[in-house]
């Protein structure tokens, strides 16, 4: 893909997450008009209307930037084009202040305490969660938060996180994943940076840490671990900690640190039943904005997906990209039509409404590939390209979604990638196409293309 045109799709997907973050009213007024310039790989060129630009740095610099790397997943400084002399300066010597390592806090401004819709599977956590976030570190410490994927943990975390950051500024937060703590500890030690990566996230009041599973068979990263809940655990501050399954089952991680685990308050979340499932779908037409006026449309999704939050929402994501795309009214017919594609209904075990059957993953990765003008190799190798990496997301959740293969094929697949690999692109995924519509009519088209070829392949 040129670069242009990738440097475009990047810029629309950092504008929908500016829109979230700041609201319509804001982005409309400062923000809409903005255009992008130039990225060189780590400094984004912005321009505005003339007159305009010192104030936007001024004001919304953070939340630029803050976008902007949640999208490029990388540090990034704003730069403005019109007045290169100071805006540029001025934004020079704020990034300077950050750590490069890692780049203020992302927090997802849509997962919050309010858009969190609570039923009898998750109440409790919830009710955990909102009692640190008021009194991080006198109440309940640690909080480990357990379920399957998909059912709110990440929500929740991010959700304490906000409500701490709007109504203390001045308590540190820090969230990480486990892949992304090992990630750091493993460059700190190769660079010779061990005490700033212990500073990193040693120096912090609450600490976030999403997919505890994964310290699972690594010993030195579980041994640092170790010492920073320690040093946290010690000095009274807050550790809350999400995994898909109990302390007392993490046979790969030391009995000393399940311990640990088990020394606060473990809460699980258990898949919502149908009334919260619609409640939830209502809940995330209303963040988007969708008129659906057939309220049969949000029973048959909650009726047809069951088993999380997130396969709920991303079914009626895809029922609109498919009204989007095709012209369509949302009614019963329609989504019938894509809950068949996506969620195969069973009749003594033989697809119905799935084509010929499933299909495999090689059909996907040569799909896929096809509709970006790349290899099947391309999709398989290490390069680590926008215009490589997207697809290959793409291709791997639609793998994960369509296909009987567990995560460990999925990942030798697509070039030996391990399990959490293939997690982290489809949960990229999952957040692309939640704030780019874009992103969902790809992936929607995608499915069609799927469909179409399964049933011709059966004809």
């Amino acid at each position: 893909m040129p670069a242009h045109l990738e440097l475009t799709r990047a810029w629309n997907s950092i504008k929908a997450e500016l829109l979230l973050a700041v609201g319509k009213s804001t982005y409309e007024v400062w923000l809409s008009s903005l255009e992008v310039k130039d990225w060189d790989g780590s400094v984004l060129v912005l321009q505005g209307k003339p007159g305009t630009e010192k104030w936007v740095a001024a004001r919304y610099e953070h939340v630029l930037r803050r976008c902007a790397e949640s999208v490029m997943r990388t540090a990034v400084t704003i730069a403005f084009a019109g007045d290169p002399a100071t805006i540029a300066r001025d934004a020079l010597d704020s990034a300077a202040h950050t750590h490069p390592e890692h780049p203020g806090e992302r927090f997802n401004p849509r997962f919050t305490f309010d858009q969190f819709i609570i039923g009898d599977g998750n109440r409790m956590a919830h009710a955990a969660a909102l009692a640190v976030a008021e009194a991080p570190g006198q109440t309940i410490n640690p909080l480990f938060l357990h379920a399957p994927p998909g059912l709110g943990k990440t929500h929740l975390l991010h959700a304490i996180g906000n409500y701490i950051t709007a109504f203390d500024p001045s308590t540190t937060v820090r969230y990480t994943t486990v892949e992304a703590f090992t990630n750091g500890f493993i460059a700190a030690l190769n660079g010779k940076a061990l005490e700033r990566f212990k500073r990193l996230y040693r120096d912090v009041d609450v600490l976030l840490i999403d997919d505890v599973q994964f310290l699972a068979s690594k010993a030195k990263t579980e041994e640092e671990f170790f010492h920073t809940f320690n040093a946290l655990y010690d000095s009274g501050r807050q550790l809350v900690l999400t995994c898909d399954r109990l302390p007392s089952q993490l046979t790969g991680v030391e009995q000393r640190l399940r311990q640990r685990f088990e020394a606060g308050l473990v809460e699980h979340l258990t898949p919502p039943n149908m009334a919260t499932r619609v409640a939830i779908l209502r809940k995330r037409a209303a963040l988007d904005h969708l008129t659906i006026d057939d309220n049969a449309v949000l029973e048959l999704i909650a009726e047809r997906v069951t088993d999380n939050v997130r396969s709920l929402e991303g079914a009626l994501i895809r029922v609109v990209a498919n009204h989007s795309l095709t012209g369509r009214p949302i009614d019963t017919t329609l989504t019938e039509s894509v809950l068949d594609q996506i969620r195969p209904r069973t009749t003594g075990g033989v697809e119905v409404g799935g084509g010929s059957g499933p299909l495999t993953v090689a059909r996907i990765q040569t799909v896929v590939a096809e509709a970006f003008g790349i290899t099947t190799d391309d999709l398989c190798s290490q390069s680590r390209l926008a215009s490589i990496t997207w697809p290959r997301q793409l291709a791997i959740h639609l793998c994960r979604e369509l296909t009987n293969a567990s995560l460990q094929k999925v990942g030798e697949a697509f070039g030996g990638r391990n399990h959490a690999t293939v997690l982290h692109a489809c949960k990229r995924v999952q957040e692309r196409i939640t704030v780019n519509k874009e992103d969902a009519a790809e992936l929607a088209s995608l499915q069609a293309s799927l469909a179409a070829n399964n049933h011709d392949r059966s004809c």
